[in-house]
């Protein structure tokens, strides 16, 4: 089987697995954080304490006390959720709210954030908008590949693959900004819902960790970068199979010439005439 099928079977099949995983970790809810928040251990903290009537109203009042996992779009409460929060049931049946991204904003409600909120506010959408170009130039080199494929173009197949690559770039790039937004929700003062402005309670109540779909997501991100390999080396097969193609046609289309060979004739031997003699009848003249 020539090296070129192997290949581009291969090729297709990892950018497939990408685009997969990439479109699961997207529109999942679970492709950030699980945060569990114990909150029976809050309970007894204000049942013992005493005088925390503030705590236990937060507790019932603000979503960030709820257990709840965080997506690119969506919070979702698995468990309890929050009585004062307006949710929705997602395709999953889990009761979520929306992220708030102001777009647009038209009533210039982001006036009053700081600028590590506002800095935390532009790397999200900047993730969201990776994720759509992503999605746009898997888009294309499926086109390039087919074409590449019917054709059998290395050129189109190197297409492909500076696509691909260009896909695992774009990807990479929105889980970093992703990781960006989550550094700043945990080390920056960028709103009360996030770590640096919990209580004490809270924050030793509370215990955070990556889903499963995240690591779904920087799994596409390696599979679109082999494919982007794979889809090279198809090329590169491509044309050499297109030359050893070619040397051999070349073979059976030259022209074959005769060759000029050097025949050595041997002299004449001409037959003795008669004698002459003068005044002879055969001789030339006679006198």
């Amino acid at each position: 089987m020539p090296c070129s099928a192997v290949t581009l079977s291969l090729a297709t099949i990892t950018a497939i697995v990408d685009t997969a995983l990439l479109a699961i970790a997207f529109s999942t809810e679970e492709c950030g954080l699980f945060t569990e928040v114990k909150r029976s251990q809050i309970k007894d903290y204000a049942s013992k304490r005493g005088g925390q009537e503030a705590l236990l109203e937060a507790m019932n009042t603000k979503y960030y006390y709820y257990t709840r996992t965080k997506g690119l779009f969506r919070i979702c409460f698995p468990k309890e959720r929050p009585p004062t929060v307006e949710t929705y049931l997602s395709p999953v049946e889990t009761h979520c709210m929306n992220i708030e991204y102001y777009l647009p904003d038209v009533d210039n409600l982001t006036r009053g954030f700081s600028e590590d909120a506002m800095t935390r506010l532009h790397m999200g959408r900047s993730a969201i908008a990776l994720f759509i170009l992503d999605f746009l130039t898997i888009f294309i080199a499926f086109w390039t590949g087919i074409f590449g494929c019917w054709r059998r173009s290395p050129g189109n197949i190197t297409a492909t693959a500076i696509l691909m690559l260009l896909a695992c770039l774009l990807s990479a790039g929105a889980m970093g900004l992703w990781h960006g937004v989550e550094y700043y929700e945990k080390e920056r003062v960028v709103g009360e819902e996030f770590y640096q402005q919990w209580n004490n309670v809270l924050r030793e109540a509370s215990f955070t960790a990556y889903d499963w779909s995240f690591f779904l997501a920087w799994a596409g991100v390696g599979f679109s970068f082999v494919s982007s390999i794979l889809f090279s080396g198809a090329a590169v097969c491509l044309r050499s199979e297109r030359i050893k193609e070619e040397t051999v046609n070349m073979q059976y289309l030259m022209p074959v010439y005769p060759q000029k060979q050097q025949y050595a004739y041997p002299p004449q031997a001409y037959p003795p005439g008669p004698p002459y003699y003068r005044g002879s009848q055969y001789g030339p003249y006679n006198y």
